[in-house]
C-alpha cells in the first residue's frame, strides 16, 4: 500500500520531514519499507498487517501520526448542500442482518459523467488508478481517503425502487464489472433490486447497473459486511478487489454514514447534480464493542516501566479510544467483593460477578476475568473502544498500543529475570551435527508446504494420510506423508527459473493415520540436480551422479555409531531401479536414496535427472554420535595380497565384502575392491574383480604362513559366493 506524506499533512500539522516520518511510523509499528520516489513525487510503501485495516488508507496513518507526535488530528466533514426534500425515501431492505448489519445510501439527481479533475486523478495514481469517470473516482478516492468500501449504481437501471440485501438464489448469475457471468451459490451474499443481483456484496459491481456516460442519476452505496461471508465469496470465485481485501479484515461499522456523504461530496463537486432527500441508514445490527479495564499495575507488569498516567490517556485519546474522562478507580466496595469471590465456589463467582457487573455496567465475561486475576488493582481505567479497531479485544491488547506508540526504543534495554537452567533438547546435538554435514557438503536447507495433494500422498508413502476438514484447495488438502512431493516442487521452482545446479536438503515432521490418530515422525530429504563440477579452463564439467548422492550419504552416516551397515537395491517404486540404493544401521533402514524414476520426472516435466534421498532421522538418532578415537600407527610393516577373481553379475560387492569381514580376522586392516572388467576374455553374465586385502599388526611383523593361511581362508569365503580364482 501506497501512502502520500503530503496527504497526510492534510489531516495533521506534520513539523517531521518526509523521512524522519517514516522512521517513526515504522518504529511504532505501521511499517514503511521503503520511501519512493514516482513521477516526483515521494510516497511510502506500507507493510501494514491484516489486523489493521483501520491503517489501510491515509486518514488511518494520518491518526497513528496524531498519536505519534500529540497533534490534532482533523476530522474529515463533507460539506453537502441542503438535499431536496422527498415524499418516500429510497427503500432498503436487508433480508441478511448476519451476512449486512447496516446499509447507507443516498441518491443524487441530474449528474454530468466526464473525468474527473487533474487533483483527484494524480492521487488515484498513487495507487495505479488510472480514473475511470468522475463519479466512480469519487468512490476509489473515498476509499484511499478513509479507508471504507462504497459503490454508485446507475439508479435508472435498479428495478422497483428497492435494494435488497439477501443471499443469492440457486441458479442466479450475475455479471460483474469486469465482465465475467459469475455463477452464484445461496451461500453468496448479494445487492440485489426488486428483480435480479446487481452487486456481490463486499467484492463487486454488476455490469448491467454500472455506471456509463449516460447516467444521469446515482444511488451511493456505503455498507458493513461479515468479513467471513466475503472473503467465502471472494475465495470461490477467486476474486480479490480493494473492497474485499477491507471487508475480509473487518471494516468500521460506524464509518458508513460519512462515506455515503464524503461520496456524494466528491460526486457533487466534480459531475454536478443535486442531492435529494436525506441518506438512508438501514441498521439490523450492531457491533457490540464491550469496554475494556486498563490497569494500571499490568502495564507496569507487563512493560516494566512507569508510564505517567497522563500520557497514557492521551496516547488511547489520541488513538480513538475515548472521547471522555477515562481514568477511573475500582471502588473500594468492589474490589473486596472481587477478592472475596476468588475462593468462592463456580455458582458463587458467577453471582458476585453478575452484581459487580451491575453495579459497574461490565459485561459478565470481563468481570470474570477480574475475578481470575491474582494482583491487586490500584488505578485503573475503562476503556471504550472505537467501532474501526475490531483487533482490540483484551487488556493486553491496550498494553500493547500503549507500548509502541510510547516508543519501544524508550525501554530500557535489560533481559528477564530468569530463575531456571536452559534445557538442550534430546537430539540438538545431532540435528547441529547433520546439519552442519549437509551445509559442508554444499547443500542448501529449504523448507516446503506441509500440506500436499492427496496424489502425492499416496504416490510417495504407504501410510494412510491425514485429510483437512477445511483445506485451502485441492491440492494442499492432505497432511503430507512424505517430504519428497516438496522436494521435488523446490527442486522444479528453480530448475524452472534458470538455476541449472540445485543442491537442497530439508527437515521435518511427516503425518499418518493410524486407527483413529494421527502420529508424525521426523524424515531428512535431500535432492540435487545438474553439476557437480562447473566447466571451466581446466576440464569438462561433471554432472552430478548417483555416486555422489552415495558419497554425502556415506559421509551424513559416518557421523554416527553403528556395528555394522550395508547397501542394497530394495527401495521405493518413485526411484530408478538400477540408481538407487537403500542403507541399513544395525538391521535397521535408516536411509533410500537415487535418482528419481525417470516416467515419474517426465510426469512432473523434470527435464533434468534429478536425485533424492530419504533419511529417517528418528532411526538414525537412536544411534549414538560417532566418538574421534586414537590409534596409534603400527610400527611393524603391512603386507598385500591381491585376489582376481571372476563373479556372476548377481553378486553384489556388499555380500563379497560381507563373506571376507565374517572371516573376523582381526589382522586384516582392509578389503577393498581395485579394478572391475567386464567383456574381452571374460564370459557374459560375469566381472572380473581385482581385489585387494591388507594385512598389519600393532606389535609384530607377521610370518608369511599366517598371511597364506587368511589368504587361503578368503579364496574360500569367496568361492563360496560362486566366484573363481583367476590365474
Amino acid at each position: 500500500m501506497r501512502i502520500d506524506p503530503k496527504w497526510l499533512r492534510e489531516f495533521v500539522d506534520l513539523k517531521p520531514a518526509d523521512r524522519q516520518l517514516a522512521d517513526d511510523l515504522t518504529l511504532a509499528g505501521v511499517a514503511v519499507e521503503s520511501v519512493k520516489e514516482i513521477d516526483g513525487r515521494l510516497l511510502f510503501e506500507m507493510e501494514i498487517g491484516t489486523n489493521r485495516p483501520d491503517a489501510m488508507c491515509h486518514y488511518g496513518v494520518a491518526r497513528e501520526c496524531s498519536a505519534i507526535y500529540d497533534i490534532n488530528l482533523k476530522p474529515i466533514k463533507p460539506k453537502l448542500p441542503k438535499a431536496k426534500p422527498v415524499a418516500k425515501p429510497f427503500l432498503i431492505e436487508i433480508q441478511d442482518p448476519e451476512g449486512c448489519k447496516r446499509y447507507t445510501a443516498r441518491v443524487v439527481r441530474n449528474v454530468k459523467i466526464g473525468p474527473s479533475p487533474d487533483a483527484i486523478i494524480e492521487r488515484l495514481k498513487i495507487d495505479d488508478h488510472g480514473g475511470v469517470s468522475n463519479a466512480v473516482d469519487a468512490s476509489n478516492y473515498t476509499l484511499m481517503e478513509m479507508g471504507h468500501p462504497t459503490h454508485a449504481f446507475d439508479l435508472d437501471r435498479l428495478e422497483g425502487g428497492k435494494i435488497v440485501v439477501r443471499r443469492a438464489r440457486q441458479g442466479e448469475t450475475l455479471k460483474t464489472l469486469d465482465g465475467v457471468d459469475r455463477k452464484l451459490v445461496p451461500e453468496d451474499l448479494v445487492i440485489a433490486d426488486a428483480v435480479r443481483p446487481v452487486a456481490l456484496a463486499g467484492v463487486m459491481g454488476g455490469l448491467d447497473t454500472a455506471i456509463s456516460d449516460s447516467t444521469r442519476n446515482i444511488l451511493i452505496e456505503s455498507a458493513w459486511f461479515d468479513p467471513a461471508t466475503i472473503r467465502r465469496t471472494a475465495r470461490r470465485l477467486g476474486m480479490h478487489t480493494d473492497a474485499s481485501h477491507i471487508f475480509e479484515r473487518g471494516a468500521d461499522w460506524g464509518a458508513t454514514p460519512l462515506a455515503c456523504d464524503r461520496v456524494a461530496e466528491l460526486i457533487l463537486q466534480t459531475a454536478g447534480g443535486e442531492l435529494e432527500g436525506e441518506p438512508v441508514d438501514a441498521v439490523a445490527g450492531h457491533v457490540i464493542r464491550y469496554g475494556i479495564w486498563l490497569r494500571r499495575n499490568e502495564i507496569l507488569r507487563h512493560l516494566g516501566q512507569e508510564i505517567p498516567d497522563h500520557t497514557i490517556e492521551r496516547i488511547l485519546r489520541r488513538l480513538g479510544f475515548t472521547e471522555q474522562e477515562v481514568k477511573a478507580e475500582i471502588p473500594a466496595k468492589l474490589r473486596e467483593t472481587i477478592k472475596e469471590a476468588r475462593g468462592q465456589s463456580p455458582e458463587k463467582r458467577a453471582e458476585l460477578a453478575a452484581s459487580v457487573a451491575a453495579a459497574t455496567g461490565l459485561a459478565k465475561e470481563r468481570v470474570s476475568d477480574l475475578i481470575a486475576a491474582s494482583k491487586g488493582w490500584g488505578p485503573s481505567w475503562m476503556v471504550e473502544l472505537p467501532t474501526w479497531r475490531l483487533d482490540i479485544e483484551r487488556e493486553i491488547d491496550l498494553i500493547e498500543e500503549i507500548a509502541r506508540i510510547y516508543g519501544y526504543n524508550k525501554f530500557e534495554n535489560r533481559l528477564p529475570s530468569f530463575s531456571g537452567g536452559v534445557v538442550e533438547l534430546p537430539h540438538a546435538a545431532k540435528e547441529t551435527r547433520v546439519r552442519s554435514e549437509l551445509l559442508a557438503l554444499g547443500y542448501n536447507e529449504a523448507v516446503s508446504p506441509t500440506f500436499i495433494s492427496p496424489a502425492d500422498a499416496q504416490a510417495f508413502s504407504s501410510a494412510n494420510p491425514v485429510m483437512l476438514a477445511n483445506p485451502l484447495s485441492e491440492e494442499q488438502s492432505a497432511m503430507r506423508t512424505s517430504l519428497v512431493p516438496g522436494m521435488l516442487g523446490m527442486l522444479a521452482w528453480n530448475l524452472n527459473r534458470g538455476t541449472a545446479d540445485v543442491r537442497l536438503f530439508e527437515a521435518g515432521h511427516v503425518f499418518e493415520l493410524a486407527g483413529e490418530k494421527s502420529e508424525e515422525r521426523r524424515i531428512l530429504t535431500i535432492g540435487a540436480s545438474g553439476n557437480m563440477v562447473d566447466a571451466s579452463v581446466h576440464g569438462a564439467a561433471k554432472a552430478y551422479s548417483f555416486f555422489n548422492l552415495k558419497g554425502d550419504i556415506e559421509n551424513l552416516l559416518s557421523a554416527f555409531e553403528a556395528r555394522n551397515h550395508y547397501f542394497d537395491a530394495h527401495t521405493a517404486d518413485y526411484f530408478h531401479p538400477g540408481r538407487s540404493a537403500r542403507v541399513v544401521l544395525d538391521g535397521a533402514t535408516v536411509a533410500q536414496f537415487g535418482q528419481l524414476h525417470p516416467d515419474l520426472a517426465a510426469a512432473r516435466k523434470l527435464k533434468q535427472e534429478i536425485y533424492i534421498a530419504e533419511v529417517y532421522i528418528d532411526r538414525l538418532f537412536a544411534l549414538p554420535l560417532r566418538v574421534p578415537r586414537y590409534q596409534p600407527l603400527s610400527k611393524f610393516p603391512a603386507v598385500n595380497r591381491d585376489f582376481s577373481f571372476l563373479f556372476p553379475d548377481s553378486v553384489m560387492f556388499e555380500q563379497i565384502h560381507n563373506a571376507v569381514r565374517g572371516l573376523n580376522v582381526a589382522e586384516m586392516t582392509s578389503f577393498r575392491p581395485v579394478e572391475t572388467f567386464r567383456g574381452g576374455a571374460v564370459p557374459p553374465g560375469k566381472y572380473s574383480m581385482l581385489l585387494r586385502a591388507e594385512f598389519q599388526s600393532p606389535d609384530r611383523t607377521l610370518r608369511d604362513d599366517e598371511v597364506a593361511q587368511w589368504s587361503a581362508q578368503i579364496i574360500n569365503a569367496l568361492e563360496s559366493l560362486g566366484g573363481s580364482l583367476r590365474s
